[in-house]
């Protein structure tokens, strides 16, 4: 990829995910008293991942949460997140991932290729004699969001899910219209980025990688209850994807929550801080419903 290319690339992506984030603008930024954190590394096969662990106080077993960052970024990111987990009485693990391509493990779009890849880290936390058994979650937040829906697609064992502004559909959302024309030349350039990648040999295969990243592939499959939270105004994941996916679950009987948060965009919840502050709470209540309390 040629210099100017790649900062065209990075531009693109700053500008659609609203500016800089702050993640511990509701979150802990240092470990609560009773709180223990610690990190892992550990690999399977091809995929490398990497985990941030929270504790809390005692010795569990606790309900579990695994937390998915967004695209870009890594577990250590999500440490307020983990920590705030934890004061709540969950055991909390953020985890991010590497694959290994050309004899180095580099991050990549499509991290995840394998049928086992999305349940990865699942065996790594069930390994864990501190998680609670059958009290698993997924919270993840954009991509992270996407991984989480994908995980419980694959594993009964994830019991509920919190995914903030996932994309559903790619192919839907490269090809949605888009009134502005930076907005369009963005979308072109991260197309491409994807393409690329992928390592894709062909079209088809590129299609064919993009439909099984898109959890509206697996809807039949996703059956844990889901909490989708989206801002009314996300110029980068239309409010429209998680529509789709609501409306797709709730036909099938699914338990399916969809919450707009009116006035804000992507990374909402990382930037403004009231906003940010009812939908964690939303979380928290989500959790609460569905992991047992801790």
């Amino acid at each position: 990829m040629s210099r100017y290319r790649v900062i065209a690339v990075l531009a693109a992506l700053l500008m659609l995910s609203g500016g800089c984030l702050s993640y511990y603008l509701i979150h802990p930024d240092r470990d609560p008293v009773g709180v223990t954190t610690w990190t892992e590394d550990v690999t399977r096969g091809p995929l490398r991942m990497h985990l941030e662990w929270a504790q809390p106080s005692g010795a569990g077993p606790f309900p579990t949460v695994i937390v998915h960052p967004p695209g870009g970024k890594v577990a250590a990111d999500m440490k307020g997140v983990g920590r705030d987990l934890a004061q709540h009485g969950y055991l909390a693990v953020a985890v991010d991932y590497r694959r290994l391509i050309d004899g180095e493990f580099r991050r990549n779009a499509f991290a995840w290729r394998e049928s086992s890849d999305p349940v990865a880290a699942l065996g790594v936390v069930r390994a864990q004699p501190r998680v609670g058994g059958g009290r698993i979650a997924a919270l993840g937040f954009s991509q992270g969001g996407i991984y989480s829906l994908l995980m419980s697609a694959h594993s009964p064992e994830i019991k509920a899910v919190m995914a903030y502004y996932p994309v559903t559909n790619f192919r839907m959302w490269f090809d949605t219209e888009r009134d502005s024309p930076g907005f369009r030349v963005a979308f072109r350039l991260i197309e491409w980025y994807f393409r690329r990648e992928s390592g894709a040999t062909s079209e088809a295969e590129f299609e064919e990688m993009l439909r099984r990243a898109s959890p509206m592939t697996y809807v039949e499959s996703i059956r844990a209850p889901v909490l989708l939270i989206h801002g009314a105004d996300d110029t980068s994941a239309p409010v429209e994807e998680s529509r789709r996916l609501e409306r797709a679950l709730r036909d099938r009987g699914r338990n399916v929550e969809l919450i707009v948060v009116p006035g804000v965009g992507h990374t909402f919840n990382f930037r403004q801080p009231e906003e940010a502050r009812r939908a964690w709470d939303a979380t928290l209540d989500w959790l609460r419903k569905y992991l047992s309390p801790p």
